[in-house]
């Protein structure tokens, strides 16, 4: 059984860069078993199926080579832009697509043969961090004085739980080196989360904030290149503890992936009322296909 999987780029407009994701169109005689075999296969931090749904004009799976995710920017963003391409989605305004963080609005964009990707994120919300600050900082390979003093650190999610770590001076970043088995005992009131360091300081002048992402040990990768779902916890951070007093509709860049040559954009958008709301807008650059043979099984 041969399974056709494209590479998408995500944030990106060349390919090799940004953030990887194999998207399967072709999966309506998959098993649970054989999509997380192919997310284990492929290697890439996420391989998205889309389905049908009763809900919405379609459905998205998102699969680790760990886990299956309830949500994931990138994939979105590939999945979205594979579909169009193939012409498997009629082309419109906005889609209604169902996930494991429930139903999204995706709204799309066409500039000169360019798919832009517009996806609202789930409800913010925020878990204080109580573990050890120094044990922290050391999983990563930084010091505990690299932490900003003046923000908290925080478990967020605007559809998938990571935990925000603002850091002091952007030099900190080159330093970085996950040791990702110790995330779990330190991460003690969520321990399956990411971690996602960020900071105020930028490589570009055209970003507003710098960051990386270290997968969670159950995930079976180490480094997210670009985060789609990342960038949008850190817009909605931005909202609650660094510039609360700052309301109505703003957008923040977000620069990502220049340590491990993946530089790639995110576009977050912030609505800052009465409640928050976050979006992103990003783009995927179509890097090539391969074929993966699988073992027949019977269907679960």
């Amino acid at each position: 059984m041969d399974v056709q999987v494209y590479q998408y780029d995500a944030f990106t407009k060349t390919a090799g860069k940004g953030n990887p994701a194999g998207i399967v169109l072709d999966n309506a005689e998959l098993t649970d078993a054989q999509m997380q075999q192919i997310a284990k296969e492929v290697g890439f931090n996420e391989c998205a199926f889309p389905v049908g749904s009763e809900k919405g004009d379609l459905r998205i799976r998102f699969f680790t080579p760990g886990h299956e995710m309830p949500l994931c920017g990138h994939a979105t963003m590939a999945t979205m832009t594979a579909l169009l391409e193939h012409g498997q989605l009629p082309e419109k305004d906005e889609y209604l697509v169902e996930t494991l963080a429930g139903l999204l609005k995706i709204g799309v964009r066409k500039v000169d043969g360019t798919f832009y990707i517009h996806m609202e994120h789930a409800e913010p919300k925020f878990v204080p961090f109580h573990g050890s600050k120094e044990d922290l900082a050391a999983s990563i390979g930084i010091n505990a004085s690299d932490i900003h003093p003046d923000y908290p650190i925080v478990y967020g999610s605007t559809g998938t739980w990571t935990l925000i770590i603002p850091i002091a001076r952007l030099e900190a970043f080159e330093q970085m080196k996950p040791e990702s088995s110790r995330f779990p005992e330190i991460l003690t009131e969520m321990p399956k989360a990411s971690l996602h360091p960020f900071g105020f300081q930028t490589l570009a002048p055209d970003a507003d904030l710098h960051a990386r992402h270290f997968s969670s040990p159950f995930s079976g990768t180490v480094e997210d290149p670009v985060t789609g779902t990342g960038s949008g916890v850190m817009g909605a951070y931005m909202a609650a503890y660094v510039h609360p007093e700052k309301k109505g509709s703003y957008d923040l860049v977000v620069e990502q992936g220049q340590e491990i040559g993946k530089d790639g954009r995110v576009i977050v958008h912030v609505h800052n009322e009465e409640e928050v709301r976050i979006a992103i807008t990003g783009i995927a650059t179509y890097a090539g296909s391969f074929a993966l043979e699988l073992e027949e099984t019977e269907k679960v």
